[in-house]
């Protein structure tokens, strides 16, 4: 077996070097004679030196000019060579038991992919607490967060990877899709939790709180039409680092 990581990276100079280091650490505390590795860096026209700090790190470079994370992700998945992708983002880390999970899912042969819980570095009460119930409802739902989500390149390709429709939730939706095809053939995605990833809650410092809600009223009313209009989720890319 071999596993792709994808690092989907816009501007992401200040957290790529910690994310890389995670991710190597957790692939070699896993390491194992009939398991192959490869990390790939999707530079999604980065203007930092966020390409430099992956190839220094020892990870693949790829670059998208499109500037879109559904593009980024199938970027770096068109040049993997992986059995099994491991989608993960830049500004987030790895726990080594979190990669154990994912092989333990794999080998059960039931398993065609999923995602993670997740948990914040820096967060306040009122968010730990939004984040207990989102993490319980994506249990429930198997909805897929983008810090995290794995399947075999074979349902990535039959599946047409995520949607160049979308500028946001793509990995959301990736994820239903990606439930479809398993049910099709006997399987069932999961949502691991014993070993969540680490993602950055720097959005709440360098957004402000009108900023956020005027997003969420946003979705709230018009749901496809923000999704589809980079213009109105500046959150994800005026680069705000």
């Amino acid at each position: 077996m071999k596993l792709s990581v994808i690092i989907p990276a816009f501007n992401e100079e200040k957290r790529l070097a910690r994310c890389l280091t995670s991710v190597r650490a957790a692939l070699k505390a896993n390491a194992r004679p009939n398991l192959e590795t490869e990390i790939i860096v999707a530079d999604n026209n980065s203007t930092d030196a966020t390409a430099a700090i992956a190839r220094e790190h020892g990870a693949r470079v790829v670059f998208e000019p499109v500037n879109q994370i559904a593009r980024a992700r199938n970027a770096g998945a068109g040049v993997a060579t992986g059995d099994w992708f491991l989608f993960f983002d830049a500004d987030s880390s790895l726990p080594a038991g979190a990669v154990a999970d994912l092989l333990k899912a794999v080998e059960s042969g039931r398993v065609a992919g999923g995602g993670s819980t997740l948990v914040f570095d820096k967060a306040p009460f009122w968010l730990r607490g939004v984040l207990v119930l989102g993490n319980l409802a994506a249990r429930f739902t198997h909805l897929t967060a983008g810090c995290f989500i794995f399947c075999p390149a074979t349902a990535f390709r039959e599946l047409g990877g995520f949607s160049h429709e979308l500028f946001a939730a793509e990995d959301a939706q990736f994820g239903w899709s990606l439930r479809r095809w398993a049910r099709d053939r006997g399987m069932d995605t999961v949502v691991l939790h014993r070993h969540p990833p680490v993602t950055s809650s720097r959005k709440l410092e360098l957004y402000s709180k009108r900023e956020i809600l005027t997003l969420f009223g946003r979705f709230l009313l018009l749901p496809k039409r923000t999704l589809r209009n980079q213009a109105a989720l500046a959150f994800f890319y005026d680069g705000r680092r």
